[in-house]
């Protein structure tokens, strides 16, 4: 099975890829050499879908587990969720010799990773990441978080898991809107490293409705592998974002989070606001870093053949977007670190942008597309 390694010293670590791995999972995390219990965590959409199958796996490979559910969506992300996680999983038994298992997607393993690294002062998780976004991005990497009023992510850890198994067939559950919004994911990364990547996501979208054809589904780890390879190596190069570079993976997302905060939960969603960030990105990218029109055409016929939205919904407001970016986590020293792209695959961290600028992208996303 495609298999994509991690090289963080003693942080080290395996992702991989493979249809029906989720059949498997007792015997992967067996190979762990963990002994503790399991505190399998997961939300109200996906544990009816997958959890008594992961609990069976690991209960067969020798593990105590113990099961947290938690109401699904972005609004759960949160202290109090994490509190009453904590609580149930000290109610269970577990202890220091415990270890977490993260099933779902990005809200899942962003939580439980954050609640493994200060359970007991950190013990070991595993990511299950059953969405595409989730898949292809945020189950690589040990960032985990939790959201607070003041803004998106604002409270968190570095926490790297001890390994992700990522079956690809899960994906099969997936509404099409989710599909769609994952893919934004996709498509940043082809923008920051892999450029020839965009003709096999415009292949992609053309099945996106329809249900992927047999050849796509054989091939779709080799694709998701080659996203997760993106992400782990730069994560390689720059693990806690102190050297820049991991801040090429922002791309699309300054402005994708202020937007996403200036609306109602759920309007949005996390992809579909990365999208629109993008769109900004490029222009701004056009006029701050000579970007080629034909880089940015490429991107955002790309985006448009995945459905994903490129103008503005007259809902947003953009006074309050650009106060959200202001509490973006991005601002070192009350300057903004923007990533552009100086060309396909060439990108930039800048701290050259101004809130000008950022109005200015803002209100050309109130424009129409033409390509």
């Amino acid at each position: 099975m495609p298999t994509v390694s991690l090289s963080l010293g003693k942080r080290s670590y395996d992702v991989l890829v493979a249809n029906g791995l989720l059949e498997s999972v007792g015997y992967h995390v067996n190979r762990l050499r963990m002994e503790g219990k399991a505190a399998l965590i997961s939300d109200s959409n996906v544990y009816p879908l997958y959890g008594e199958q992961v609990k069976q796996s690991l209960e067969e490979a020798g593990f105590g587990v113990s099961t947290h559910i938690f109401p699904a969506g972005e609004q759960s992300k949160n202290l109090q969720t994490v509190e009453m996680l904590a609580d149930e999983m000290i109610a269970a038994g577990h202890d220091r010799s415990s270890f977490v298992v993260a099933l779902g997607g990005g809200v899942v393993g962003d939580m439980a990773g954050f609640l493994a690294s200060i359970y007991y002062r950190g013990i070991p998780f595993v990511q299950i990441p059953t969405s595409v976004m989730a898949l292809v991005d945020s189950s690589v990497g040990g960032k985990t978080a939790v959201d607070v009023a003041g803004g998106k992510n604002l409270l968190g850890a570095f926490h790297q898991p001890r390994m992700v198994l990522a079956d690809p067939m899960t994906l099969m559950s997936l509404p099409t809107r989710v599909l769609r919004e994952g893919m934004a994911e996709m498509v940043k990364h082809a923008a920051i490293r892999k450029p020839e990547m965009l003709l096999t996501l415009r292949e992609l979208a053309s099945e996106l409705d329809l249900g992927f054809s047999l050849n796509t589904l054989q091939h779709l780890p080799d694709i998701i592998a080659a996203n997760i390879e993106i992400k782990a190596r730069v994560v390689e190069a720059d693990e806690k974002e102190t050297q820049g570079v991991r801040a090429f993976l922002n791309f699309g997302h300054t402005l994708g989070h202020g937007i996403e905060a200036s609306v109602p939960y759920g309007e949005l969603l996390h992809g579909e606001v990365v999208s629109l960030g993008m769109r900004a990105a490029l222009y701004l990218s056009r006029k701050r870093s000579g970007l080629s029109a034909r880089a940015e055409k490429e991107l955002l016929s790309t985006l448009q053949a995945l459905e994903l939205p490129l103008q503005l919904p007259a809902e947003v407001n953009i006074e309050k977007a650009l106060a959200k970016v202001a509490t973006d986590k991005k601002f070192v020293g009350g300057a903004i670190r923007f990533v552009l792209l100086a060309g396909a695959g060439k990108p930039i961290v800048s701290t050259e942008v101004t809130q000008e600028d950022m109005k200015e992208a803002l209100l050309h996303l109130t424009t129409p597309v033409s390509l």
